[in-house]
């Protein structure tokens, strides 16, 4: 039993050190998201270059909405469809 909880917890640190510099640009805002979790959306009233950045909130508070500038890292990436 003591040797899941260690495999588990390795397990765990991997994927929190891991680096997630790539992300999927959407098509669409999801529908479902959770609290504090960002999405970057294909939204053409960004601009050339920019996306929409969302981010999801606590239940009573409103989705914040930013339009931010690509790196040229995550410009490259694939367009998703959600």
């Amino acid at each position: 039993m003591a040797n899941m909880r260690i495999l588990a917890s390795v397990v765990i640190s991997l994927f929190v050190t891991l680096p997630c510099s790539a992300q999927t640009i959407l098509k669409s805002e999801p529908l479902v998201l959770a609290p504090y979790e960002v999405a970057l959306v294909q939204d053409f009233s960004c601009g050339p270059g920019r996306v929409l950045k969302v981010t999801g909130a606590i239940r009573g508070l409103h989705r914040r909405k930013a339009c931010v500038v690509l790196s040229g890292e995550q410009a490259s990436l694939a367009i998703a469809t959600p």
